[in-house]
């Protein structure tokens, strides 16, 4: 007799029944991963602080653990690393305020003054533009605005809700990296329970996580401060005024890959065009798209680069894809969050690969220096149907 397996053979070609069993696993995956998005989307607010908080725990570690190191207490250590990053950020806020209170308005004369002198050579320059043609302009730009006066006041009070969201974020996000400095390992430790026989996989992948992002935010950082070094040399060298707030904006914006360096740079070329006309400008730009390039030919792929592996392809698509599920900020986090996934899954599978050396002091385990004494990675036993073998080569990339 033919089975009903054979008989659906015979109606049905195998391969349409392949494709059809692979259509169902992707329906199904796509379905999951969607819904996954959605909840993490409506716990925005507490997902979001905690990223950040997992970034900043990665650039922080280095000084509780060189302050441990020399015999002071956890809580002492991790409480003096927050004063010292308060104080940093408080010292830069305070120094642009400074700088911005001093050159506003002399930057608001200098923008007049060049709007004036743009006029004049629409007036008389090779477009001939009459006086007429430029107030119709300006004056459906103001209807345009005044039409629109009721989605604008929405619009502010929507700000209002987002400005109480964002404190309530940075709440959270003090109090997570705060913890995580102190209790890292604890923490670790007591995530790790919960997977049983397979824990020494994750704390493998765990680990080989925790060193990539490492890597991603101590070399970014470092790319980021010599990028708004340089720019903001530039700028105070043209005598553009607010050099000290572009150049800080440059330097946040460099966290976002390839989007940040369009808009900040954008932002300071306006800025320098309606300061010192559009020759400065020209020549702002020129060094900036010079200086960009060599940051991404030179000390990308030395600093940052050799840690991740990513092609400019693949940062791209990440990139995209992190923008349309989560805006700006989804932008800001999808290249390390991709890089740690495609590092911790080999060790999930069971697989060794070898990570690259530190570019400085970065932390061999997870979020939180180990105390002494404490029992340090469990070993994963070998499978009991491969033959052990001391002197096997390790997998290579």
């Amino acid at each position: 007799m033919i089975s009903d397996r054979e008989r659906l053979t015979q109606l049905v070609p195998r391969t349409l029944l392949r494709l059809a069993a692979w259509s169902l696993c992707l329906i199904i995956i796509g379905w999951a991963v969607f819904y996954f998005a959605q909840f993490i989307a409506t716990l925005h607010i507490v997902v979001l602080p905690v990223a950040v908080a997992l970034l900043l725990t990665a650039l922080l570690f280095p000084v509780t653990r060189w302050l441990r190191n020399r015999g002071m207490r956890p809580i002492y250590a991790t409480w003096i690393t927050i004063l010292i990053a308060l104080a940093v950020l408080g010292g830069i806020g305070w120094f642009i305020g400074l700088r911005a209170n001093d050159e506003f308005p002399r930057l608001v004369e200098q923008v007049r003054a060049t709007a004036k002198t743009i006029e004049n050579w629409l007036y008389t320059g090779p477009l001939h533009l009459q006086p007429n043609q430029i107030t119709a302009w300006i004056d459906e730009v103001t209807k345009q605005v005044t039409a629109q006066r009721n989605q604008i006041t929405q619009t502010v009070l929507t700000g209002a809700t987002v400005a109480l969201e964002v404190l309530a974020s940075i709440v959270l996000l003090l109090f997570v990296t705060f913890f995580l400095l102190k209790d890292g390992d604890r923490i670790w430790s007591w995530f790790l329970q919960a997977f049983g026989g397979a824990a020494p996989r994750v704390d493998r992948a765990g680990r080989a996580a925790w060193v990539t992002l490492s890597h991603y935010v101590q070399g970014t950082v470092a790319v980021a401060a010599v990028h708004g070094v340089i720019m903001g040399v530039v700028l105070a060298g043209m005598g553009v005024p607010l050099w000290a707030p572009l150049a800080v904006l440059i330097f946040l914006a460099s966290f976002i890959p390839i989007v940040g360096i369009f808009f900040a740079g954008a932002v300071a070329t306006l800025v320098t065009l309606g300061a010192k006309g559009p020759i400065y400008a020209l020549i702002f730009l020129g060094i900036l798209v010079v200086e960009q390039q060599l940051e991404n030919h030179v000390l990308q792929p030395l600093i940052v680069g050799r840690a991740l592996k990513f092609h400019p392809l693949a940062i791209i698509l990440v990139l995209a894809v992190g923008g349309i599920v989560a805006g700006i900020a989804g932008a800001a986090v999808a290249v390390p969050v991709a890089a740690v996934i495609y590092r911790a899954l080999p060790e999930l599978r069971g697989h060794q690969r070898a990570l690259p050396p530190a570019p400085g002091p970065v932390p061999e385990g997870p979020p939180g220096p180990v105390p002494e004494g404490a029992p340090g990675p469990v070993a994963e036993p070998p499978e009991p149907d491969e033959p052990v073998n001391e002197k096997s080569p390790q997998p290579r990339e």
